[in-house]
């Protein structure tokens, strides 16, 4: 069976793995047919993801296909089509028990902990299965990389009529994008590159963007669109210490700021003016829950997402060792790639 292998940072190779073992109680055989390329696996392969180990098999934004089912699955049969939750839980340490299993004490992502699904059949847990009989491959694998922007702005409790910032118009930028807009707020979104953001301009109907140019400009444009108000809530998912520390600056009084980029640095701010007289809350995201699954699927399958503009590159799976290095330029324009397994 084909695999392939991130060995160590940036050496990625072919693999002959045997086939999934025997099915226990629980698991269900899946084919995956298409993978979404992330951010954690471009981080993963340049060796600058915080909770990656090697060597791993990579891939945890996956579209599949049940093949069989182990005892006592009743939710998913043979022939469903599957967005995979790729967050593993223990389902019993004290975050599960309290339905927090985004942050289970003994997480696991597939792809960055464990081996994920960068390979043609795989044994996944059933419950982590989430059918849907209208949504193609391609749409399926998608939905991972929307659950974290909607449990993101699901976190900072975005409200009609509110301006909310979000800084960093990557894949994971533009996944919170589409929930501040189902929200009913104005989304504003701020880049350092332009590209991105005439992207979101003429592909995701943004109205407001703004040139992160470093020289005090993003104020006062923010200032300008929110008639000197701020944002009442700014999402940083740039992963960047430098605008995480940064984004206080951009805060309304009483305003929520949500770091859903990760970083391995130190994240600095003044506690007095920037955090104390505003009354600020900070709040970390991290992966998303359960629930935001079915959600999602459903609100792509009514039509209230559009999946269209975010596939920006796709390559074969027997191709993707070559294409995975290009799509780490910037001028590539790579907003999100798929791989297409069969």
């Amino acid at each position: 069976m084909k695999a392939i292998l991130l060995e160590k940072p940036l050496t990625l190779r072919p693999l002959d793995l045997p086939e999934p073992a025997a099915l226990a109680p629980g698991e269900a055989l899946v084919r995956v047919h298409r993978i979404g390329i992330c951010g954690s696996d471009y981080g993963g392969y340049l060796g600058k993801m915080p909770f990656y180990s090697y060597p791993r098999i990579p891939g945890h934004e996956l579209g599949v296909e049940v093949l069989a089912v182990g005892e006592g699955v009743t939710n998913v049969r043979p022939g469903d089509r599957c967005s995979v939750e790729p967050y593993i839980n223990c389902q019993r340490c004290y975050s599960c028990r309290r339905g927090l299993t985004n942050c289970c004490e003994q997480h696991q992502t597939l792809g960055v902990m464990c081996d994920g699904g960068m390979c043609e059949r795989v044994n996944l847990p059933a419950r982590k299965l989430h059918v849907s009989t209208k949504l193609s491959y391609e749409q399926l694998a998608l939905v991972e990389t929307l659950g974290i922007g909607c449990h993101a702005v699901d976190r900072a409790g975005v409200k009609a009529g509110e301006n909310v910032l979000i800084i960093g118009a990557g894949p994971i930028g533009l996944s919170a994008l589409e929930f501040v807009k189902v929200a009913g707020a104005t989304a504003i979104v701020m880049d350092v590159n332009a590209a991105r953001l005439t992207f979101c301009r003429d592909r995701m109907g943004v109205a407001h963007t703004i040139v992160a140019r470093g020289d005090g400009s993003e104020l006062t444009a923010l200032s300008t669109i929110t008639n000197g108000q701020l944002a009442d809530v700014v999402i940083d998912a740039t992963g960047s210490n430098k605008s995480m520390s940064h984004a206080l600056n951009y805060c309304a009084f009483g305003a929520r700021l949500i770091f859903v980029g990760i970083t391995q640095q130190e994240i600095q701010f003044p506690h007095a003016p920037a955090l104390h007289r505003r009354e600020l809350t900070i709040m970390g995201s991290r992966n998303a829950l359960t629930r935001d699954f079915a959600r999602i699927i459903s609100l792509i399958e009514e039509g209230a997402i559009d999946t269209g503009p975010w596939i920006t590159h796709r390559a074969r799976f027997d191709d993707l060792i070559a294409e995975f290095p290009t799509w780490l330029k910037p001028e590539t324009g790579v907003i999100k790639a798929i791989v297409a397994v069969t």
